[in-house]
């Protein structure tokens, strides 16, 4: 995974910030304070491999991430990630879809032009013959009360 470019931005007023991942790598991170609102009646859908891996992407989330679907294929789901979101959330995702259950949760990503936009996620294990085979991740239009209480609480949570 690449670190970001200047040049992929929406704008020259940025932040920058290396990300280490639960994998042990790292990304430099730079990110605007530029949301793109999330359409209504939008459904953004993706399903990775076991280890987070990006097997499948809906148009809506080509459009969404700025990424290109070539781009989006084979890179983990953590290219995504913002710097404001706190590794604790994403621990328990993991932990809660390893036990094969069902994770829900607000989430504020990154586009590629370092710009953002929040989501209230689902992610389901795909199970066959009883085994976990991939995970399916459908997002939607987040609730305006719940990311304002989620803007309060996760930077609490670092």
């Amino acid at each position: 995974m690449q670190n970001m470019k200047p040049e992929d931005l929406a704008s020259d007023n940025y932040q920058e910030t290396e990300l280490t991942f639960f994998d042990g790598t790292s990304r430099k991170v730079l990110y605007t304070d530029i949301e793109t609102q999330f359409p209504d009646g939008c459904l953004i859908v993706s399903r990775t491999d076991l280890d987070g891996v990006i097997t499948h992407v809906n148009k809506s989330f080509v459009l969404m991430s700025g990424f290109t679907e070539q781009e989006l294929i084979g890179q983990p789901h953590y290219i995504l990630r913002h710097p404001f979101m706190p590794p604790a959330a994403f621990a328990g995702l993991w932990k809660t879809i390893q036990k094969k259950e069902k994770w829900h949760g607000y989430v504020k990503n990154l586009r590629k032009d370092g710009g953002f936009y929040w989501v209230y996620a689902t992610v389901i294990p795909n199970r066959r013959n009883g085994e976990i085979v991939s995970y399916t991740s459908v997002r939607r239009k987040p609730s305006v009360k719940k990311v304002a209480e989620c803007m309060e609480l996760y930077p609490t949570l670092f």
